[in-house]
């Protein structure tokens, strides 16, 4: 059985999931999987559908995306908030060159660029910001230690966290925790 895949643009958590399931649903085109950024169907949409989705998705912050570039872009987003923000913990030395260059059946050389060219920072910043939101949800509602944190992220130490923790947001781990200021974490598709 062959599917069709639709590409989405700005989808980065389980509750964007179930919102575009209801949009696709609201429109009587039943998917067969979603996933960050991809909605799977038996059969491809017809004009009318492409469109009242398309202006659907818009209303809610999605977008469809159509040329190789946005696609190959938003995937390789995915996968890295995916790996970070929706696994318990990964491997603790995890190369990310190798693990998206698998996953994208790309040259990781030519991701990265298009990624720096594209968003304006490079594809590693742009993880090291993703951890550290990590960081600060697990900090604002205590769930773990730092050094527990450290772990679960694939820190090599509780100092590694800390300085790349305060480079990025100014503050130590315990300065956050201390403060608690929600104005100060960011959702993580803004992340550029």
């Amino acid at each position: 059985m062959s599917t069709i895949s639709i590409h989405i643009k700005n989808m980065v958590c389980n509750r964007c999931k179930l919102v575009v399931e209801s949009i696709f649903r609201d429109m009587d085109v039943e998917p067969i999987a979603i996933n960050l950024g991809e909605v799977k169907l038996l059969h491809p949409l017809n004009e009318r559908q492409t469109s009242a989705i398309k202006k659907a998705l818009l209303e809610k912050g999605f977008e469809l995306i159509d040329d190789r570039k946005s696609l190959l872009l938003e995937k390789t987003k995915s996968l890295v908030i995916d790996k970070i923000h929706h696994h318990k913990h990964f491997e603790l030395k995890i190369n990310w060159s190798h693990y998206l260059a698998e996953k994208l059946d790309e040259d990781y050389s030519h991701i990265s660029s298009l990624f720096s060219l594209v968003e304006g920072i490079t594809l590693e910043q742009y993880i090291i910001k993703q951890k550290i939101e990590k960081v600060k949800e697990y900090l604002f509602y205590d769930e773990l230690s730092v050094k527990e944190i450290a772990y679960q992220l694939g820190y090599s130490s509780v100092a590694h966290l800390s300085t790349q923790f305060k480079k990025v947001t100014g503050l130590s781990p315990s300065q956050f925790k201390e403060n608690r200021d929600n104005s100060i974490r960011r959702s993580i598709d803004q992340i550029t």
